[in-house]
């Protein structure tokens, strides 16, 4: 079942945008419940414009056994060219530290590629 990060509504399979705020539709497995966010729960780690970057990021937390979230703050309705997205990348406070190391072997990975090629 897929829900709607800004209106809470679940969605039948299939459906991959929310039809009346145009939101990207996340597995409910991903979902904060409004009363389960809290500030003193979770914490932003990562932010980017690309919610296919924190999509990857949360997927490889989430392999290596940190719970994560992402929450996403499109606004398609500012009347102005360009992209004004912000996606962020949240985990349990328990799990900041584990989660900003993770993050940090995984850009070392990513630059060692980058000098190999």
């Amino acid at each position: 079942m897929s829900v709607c990060p800004n209106c809470d509504y679940e969605y039948v399979e299939g459906i991959t945008i929310c039809p009346d705020c145009g939101a990207a539709l996340v597995d409910e497995k991903y979902f904060i419940k409004p009363e389960e966010w809290t500030e003193e729960n979770w914490e932003v780690v990562f932010t980017s414009g690309y919610e296919y970057e924190v999509e990857m990021l949360r997927d490889n937390l989430e392999g290596a056994g940190i719970p994560a979230t992402m929450l996403s703050q499109k606004d398609r309705n500012f009347p102005a060219p360009g992209d004004f997205s912000v996606v962020k990348l949240l985990v349990h406070k328990e799990d900041i530290q584990n989660a900003l190391n993770f993050i940090e072997q995984l850009r070392n990975q990513s630059s060692d590629l980058q000098e190999e090629e």
